[in-house]
């Protein structure tokens, strides 16, 4: 499985998300929830940007320095709402993510398998407390990682550099996030899983670059579980 291959799983998951009714369903809830997140903390940061830069940088009467003072009130603006959409996600993710991203998956093994392997001698309660586990730090700490190396590339000369590498840390761990359901959910260990991740980097970064793609990244990590199970059933057969 190469970059190609993970790019294409991603597709054919949105595609039978959307000609499947419990899916489609499940993958809007998901899509709504981030962006009803996005538009209340976004609209909160630009109510207020005057004030939070104001507790940085007072507002300079010369009016030599006053446009300056504007530049940068909307540079932070755009920055603070980027982190904004980031922890919307991760708020969503840790929320929702546990149930609908999961149960997304159950329903996709069932199409395509016709059953769902089930863990033996765990009762459900145990089981969804077991996955929520595997969810935070799964998902908080690789986005977190991202972030620190834009703020060092920032600070240093290899902005860029840091900029494309923290961009690709992100989208893999993103798309491990959804192949990793499977494995999670039939307890594998997690040295095993991320053994697994290390493998098959490739095809985890093919599948995660629909996720850059500004506004529609959004629809694609609602039915990414689908390409994900899809994908990782091809695996379990082969």
């Amino acid at each position: 499985m190469n970059l190609f291959s993970g790019v294409a799983y991603n597709l054919r998951g949105l595609w039978l998300g959307i000609k499947t009714p419990k899916l489609l369903v499940l993958g809007l809830i998901r899509f709504v929830v981030v962006i009803s997140i996005t538009i209340f903390f976004a609209s909160l940061i630009l109510l207020y940007h005057q004030e939070i830069l104001s507790t940085i940088w007072t507002r300079p009467e010369s009016p030599w320095i006053l446009w300056l003072w504007h530049v940068l009130s909307w540079l932070l603006s755009s920055f603070l709402v980027g982190v904004a959409a980031v922890l919307s996600y991760l708020l969503s993710q840790i929320l929702f993510a546990v149930i609908i991203m999961d149960y997304m998956s159950r329903i996709t093994e069932c199409i395509i398998t016709g059953h769902e392997i089930k863990p033996k001698g765990m009762p459900i309660l145990r089981q969804f407390v077991y996955l929520a586990k595997q969810e935070i730090p799964r998902a908080t700490l690789p986005v977190m990682l991202a972030l620190l190396l834009m703020v060092l590339g920032w600070l240093t000369p290899l902005g860029p550099v840091l900029a494309i590498v923290s961009s690709g840390i992100a989208i893999v761990f993103l798309a491990w996030d959804n192949t990793d359901l499977m494995p999670a959910r039939q307890l594998d260990p997690f040295k095993k899983r991320f053994k697994f991740l290390l493998k098959t980097l490739p095809f985890h970064l093919g599948f995660g670059l629909l996720f850059l793609i500004p506004g529609l990244n959004i629809l694609f990590l609602s039915f990414a579980p689908v390409g994900a199970t899809l994908y990782y059933i091809d695996k379990r057969e082969k």
